[in-house]
């Protein structure tokens, strides 16, 4: 049974690092979540690490300059890992060939294509157009209010060449302030309906959290798996992924699923375990925001 706290401090103590999901957590898409900020500032006073694990398609670099524009606080974390990074590395491998056709915004998502600094023999990547490519890089629709649907006439073609698609973020949806937009897990949902291979390298898959433990060994901190607590509000992604490697985790109800889990300052109990149900996920603790 999911517990129902009332501040991370009640729990904070028990975990020496915690891997935290951005978006709907810590800010909304615009502006910080103050009460966040708070909580985990207070967390890495008393010696806590917080690794932001983020499935932003963006460089970790792109990641830190947005939260700057968010009013999150440098003293909140101590470092980053975003499924971008991760995804970078697997492209700069290979793993989609070296002619790709590009989906997402192209000012946006320009620092994907950065070479990553950590690969000693980085591939040079070129980005085509579909006919021409080898594999697709997708970071996000073309536009984000957009149906995924639009997509399907591209992707049938690239299904009939035998493209593989991948996916630098896998969230299906991710609410600006109070509008929801659709993410490049949602493209690569419909291109696996379809018939087509995608790879996804954020949460909840295993790359993203390799990544993050990389990040803690980087800072020198030595975390078994058991006193790390992953916080977000994802059920298919932060907590799928969390559970997968049995991390406690700590779902945020009012996020994505405010409306499900009736959240306006907590979630209606009821209401959260239905939810939970549904979605076949069991977070240790809930809460309706971090705080």
């Amino acid at each position: 049974m999911t517990e129902i706290i009332s501040s991370l401090s009640e729990i904070s103590k028990r975990y020496d690092a915690m891997f935290v999901d951005l978006w709907g957590c810590v800010h909304d898409g615009i502006r910080a979540i103050p009460s966040a900020v708070s909580a985990l500032q207070a967390y890495r006073r008393e010696g806590g690490t917080v690794i932001l694990v983020t499935n932003s398609p963006k460089p970790r670099a792109g990641v830190a300059e947005q939260l700057v524009g968010f009013g999150v606080p440098v003293d909140a974390y101590d470092d980053i890992a975003s499924s971008g990074d991760s995804a970078r590395a697997a492209m700069y491998e290979g793993v989609v060939g070296t002619k790709v056709w590009f989906m997402g915004e192209e000012e946006r998502d320009e620092g994907f294509f950065t070479p990553l600094k950590l690969l000693k023999n980085p591939l040079n990547i070129e980005r085509v157009p579909l006919a021409q490519a080898e594999g697709i890089v997708c970071c996000g629709p073309f536009d984000s209010m957009a149906d995924p649907e639009v997509n399907r006439p591209e992707f049938q073609q690239a299904i009939e060449r035998n493209l593989k698609l991948l996916c630098a973020n896998p969230d299906i949806v991710v609410d600006r302030g109070e509008e929801r937009e659709w993410c490049a897990g949602a493209l690569a949902r419909l291109y696996t309906e379809m018939g087509g291979e995608s790879l996804y390298f954020g949460k909840p898959h295993p790359p993203i959290y390799d990544l993050a433990r990389r990040r803690l060994a980087d800072l020198d901190r030595k975390v078994a798996d058991r006193n790390i607590l992953a916080i977000g509000d994802g059920a298919q992604t932060d907590i799928a992924g969390a559970i997968g490697e049995d991390f406690d985790c700590l779902f945020i109800s009012g996020g994505l699923a405010a409306r499900e889990t009736q959240t306006v300052d907590q979630p209606v109990p009821d209401a959260l375990e239905h939810y939970l149900q549904k979605e076949g996920v069991h977070p240790t603790f809930a809460i309706g925001r971090l705080r």
